[in-house]
Parts: structure tokens; sequence; C-alpha cells
């Protein structure tokens, strides 16, 4: 049976851990802060840039010319995954994965290469057999410009070589600070369809009258330079969304931990003192027991 100094080790080994949550707790919350606005942001950017890429293809006789726009046989996947850098985050990592091996399995009769961005991601596909194309690491800790730009470089690198007929996304987008929807986007071939906003955060433009765009350019050039940008856009959204994503989910279980932590030391407190009432009891009974035995 635990002694009361077992008890009181264990209380002291919780209140020290306790302490370590509720402090990952704040530091999840600080950086929640700043890639929440990051990602919140990029939505009406995202949209906008939807709406001029499909204001511009309509305009163009054929917009399968373009590298970018290529229809071809899907035979080769090109798909990149998003998860955490680091655990600690509840299921949020555990779910991504899962829903990335699952539609590797559906796509499993075709050639598949994955892009795996953040660690957790890469030490869980590096354990099996599928075949990464690259891999990135820190790069959602704090969503970068720079980054995305060297990402999307690379996607779009083996896409126009013909290293992949189609290109996926495979991320945890941000809701709030208690839900993180799983997303898997098509990403190329760009097509009309994939221009179709789908933020509900932002306001619907089918209540309001289509905008006639005026461009001082031709349409063709205009579409030619928006594309890679659109490439660009969506691959930074997706960090920066996985980063929110990750930062709530890492807050909302520090805080479980944290409340479990408490009602532990109380359950022990309670065992300990039953213990502690139990030794001065038995004690009174021997020492009267003896008084007794004396007389």
């Amino acid at each position: 049976m635990p002694t009361l100094l077992d008890f009181r080790r264990r209380i002291r080994s919780v209140k020290n851990t306790q302490q370590i949550t509720r402090a990952m707790k704040f530091i999840a919350a600080a950086r929640l802060r700043r890639a929440q606005e990051t990602a919140v942001s990029l939505r009406p950017y995202a949209s906008g840039i939807r709406e001029i890429l499909r204001s511009a293809m309509s305009r163009i006789e054929n917009p399968e010319q373009f590298p970018l726009l290529t229809q071809r046989p899907e035979e080769k996947i090109l798909v990149l995954v998003t998860s955490g850098e680091r655990g600690l985050a509840g299921a949020f990592n555990a779910n991504v994965l899962r829903q990335a091996f699952e539609f590797l399995r559906e796509k499993s009769d075709k050639s598949i290469e994955v892009i795996t961005l953040a660690k957790k991601g890469r030490d869980a596909f590096r354990k099996r057999s599928w075949k990464i194309a690259a891999e990135y690491v820190d790069v959602t800790s704090r969503a970068d410009l720079g980054k995305a730009r060297e990402i999307s470089a690379e996607v779009m690198k083996i896409y126009q070589s013909g290293g992949a007929d189609s290109v996926y996304l495979i991320y945890n987008e941000f809701k709030n600070v208690m839900m993180q929807t799983l997303r898997v986007e098509k990403l190329l071939p760009l097509d009309r369809s994939a221009l179709v906003g789908h933020d509900k955060s932002v306001a619907p433009e089918s209540a309001s009258p289509a905008v006639d765009y005026i461009y001082e350019q031709p349409a063709a050039e205009i579409f030619c330079k928006l594309v890679p940008r659109y490439v660009e856009m969506q691959i930074f959204r997706m960090i920066a969304e996985s980063s929110a994503a990750e930062h709530a989910a890492r807050m909302t279980a520090m805080e479980s931990a944290t409340s479990n932590a408490s009602d532990v030391i109380d359950a022990l407190t309670l065992h300990m003192n039953k213990v502690r009432q139990a030794a001065i009891t038995r004690e009174i009974i021997e020492v009267v027991s003896g008084a007794a035995a004396a007389e």
C-alpha cells in the first residue's frame, strides 16, 4: 500500500506536469493569435484572385494551351500532405495522416509521389512504402511566403515536366479554436470548378452581379502571370490554415491536460487524507488498547 510519502511525491509530480501544460497552453494561445490573423487575412485575397482568374479564363479561347491547365489522363499523382511540426496537439496529426493514407489507398492503382510538409508527416511517410518526392520541415510553425514560393516552384516544375498529371492538397483548415476541418483539394490542373470559392468566411459573390473587369493587357498574358501566383497563394494559404489549426489543437489539448491534472491532484489528495486518517485512527486504537491492557 502506498505511503504518505509516495502520495506527496506523486502529487508534486502531477503539479509539475500541470505547470508545464499550462505554460504550453499560453504559448500556443499566443502563437494562435498571429497564425489566425494570417489565415483569416488570406481568405479574401484567395477569393479575389480566383474571381479574376475565372474572369480571365472566360475570355480565353483555349485555356489548355497553358502548361498548368493541360488536362492529361490521371496516371501520376502528386500529393502534398501538411501535418504538424510537433505532437501534444490531440488528434491533429493522427487525423490528417489518416485522411492522407485513406486517399492514397483509394488511388493505389496510380503512380503516387508525396511531398511532406512538417516533421510529423515526414516521419510517418518515411516508415511506409510511399515514394517521397520532397520533404520540408519547419514550415507550419509560422507561415512564410518565401517557403511557400519554394514549394510551389517545385510543384509546378514537377507538373510541367510531366512528372505528375494532377496535384492534390491534404491539410487541416482552421475553423475555430475547437474545430478544424480536413480538406482534400485538387490544385492542378487548374479548371473552372477549382476557381469556385469555398470559403464560408467570405461573403458569397453569387448574390452580387458578376464584375466585368477591364484589362490593360491581353487576358491571356494576365492569365499566364496569375496562374503561378494562384498556385503560390493556395500553398501559402494551406500552410497558414494548417499552422493556425495546429496551434488551436495544441492549446485545446493543453487546456484539457491542465484540467485533468487538477482532477488527478484532487483525487490523490483525497486518497492521501483517507490513508492519513486511517493511520491516525489505528494509532489511537493501539494507544487505547494498550492503556486498557495495563489496567
